[in-house]
């Protein structure tokens, strides 16, 4: 798949996505969802060939085919969110574009990765699951050859709270303060893959446990009563158990499941562990675990402005506050980046 400037038929510049046969097999085979193009070479021109709406005829659908096989059928960037949701079903398909930008990927990534989560979370099975793991293995490649390009991910967090929205969100800020963390180390290749596979997917799934939890206790506007109370403390308990099930007993996996609501002041849960028993990676998912439910729109409660919600964990004994800092420090920039006057 490539993008290509080529000249439109009314002699307008627009940007088009190359069709390849793996994304035309996402479409419905007589209706595609979006209109397409073919290019003309002798006249160096794209042309239309369907319009959305229609339906193609069977000799159209085997024309399409060939074309598409000849790397001539294009889709307007015009079309970018159907273009997005269509691509997040091929998600290695990023992985081999150089034209896609990475506010492109980002969309597709978001795409997909949240309609994987909540397929999980509605059916928390192994075969589920796997489908999660490989989505979740395509983003640490594409994080493994630049770990920067966590950042464009990081402007795509979910307002909305749901649990595949706040897995999600978590996922990324975990992968975001890693990477400032620990980015010396990915110059110097000082971090495996394995582990970075690992984090990723302890970050994603570290709420494994409240997929157990029914969703009217988890969507709840009242205060919960005591009985209910202890139902969601137990959900790292319930989350750990589970692991065991799906054959995820990695350190980094286990540590953001079980530990992510442990604090450093041993006032957490559910071990009530303290200081230096509780690992790395329990911590980087904790403090953004925090960070990601401050910022939303909760049941419970409205969201607080980032910058707020950062300053208010870097004041907090409960978190490691080197990660704490890092994290303000992130929100800053990125702050001044939004308020800044736009080039010319």
């Amino acid at each position: 798949m490539s993008a290509m400037k080529p000249e439109t038929t009314d002699g307008l510049q627009e940007e088009y996505y190359q069709i390849t046969p793996d994304l035309l097999s996402s479409f419905n085979k007589y209706r595609p969802p979006l209109d397409l193009y073919t290019f003309l070479e002798d006249v160096g021109r794209v042309a239309p060939f369907y319009k959305k709406g229609g339906r193609l005829s069977n000799e159209q659908v085997e024309q399409l085919a060939n074309l598409v096989n000849e790397g001539v059928v294009f889709v307007s960037r015009a079309d970018h969110p159907v273009y997005v949701k269509h691509m997040s079903y091929q998600l290695d398909l990023v992985l081999v574009d150089k034209n896609l930008t990475e506010r492109e990927i980002a969309d597709i990534f978001s795409e997909a990765l949240i309609r994987r989560l909540e397929e999980f979370f509605d059916q928390p099975v192994k075969a589920v699951l796997d489908k999660l793991w490989a989505d979740l293995l395509v983003l640490t490649e594409y994080l493994w050859a630049d770990i920067h390009r966590i950042r464009a991910l990081s402007r795509r967090l979910r307002t909305q709270h749901t649990l595949a929205n706040h897995s999600f969100n978590t996922g990324v800020i975990g992968l975001l303060l890693f990477q400032r963390l620990r980015a010396k180390e990915f110059d110097k290749d000082g971090v495996k893959r394995s582990h970075l596979d690992r984090l990723a997917a302890g970050l994603f799934l570290h709420d494994l446990g409240m997929s157990k939890i029914p969703a009217f206790l988890r969507e709840k506007q009242k205060p919960l009563t005591r009985e209910e109370k202890e139902k969601v403390v137990r959900h790292p308990s319930v989350g750990y158990e589970m692991l065991a099930k799906f054959d995820l007993k990695y350190p980094e996996v286990e540590d953001c499941v079980l530990g992510h609501h442990e604090r450093l002041n041993g006032t957490g849960y559910p071990q009530k562990l303290a200081g230096e028993k509780i690992g790395f990676a329990a911590r980087l998912c904790a403090l953004a675990d925090s960070y990601c439910a401050m910022i939303s729109a909760r049941p419970h409660a409205g969201p607080m402005e980032p910058a707020a919600a950062a300053a208010a964990l870097s004041g907090d004994l409960g978190y490691d506050q080197e990660m704490a800092r890092q994290l303000q420090g992130l929100v800053v920039m990125s702050e001044k980046k939004k308020s800044a006057p736009a080039k010319a």
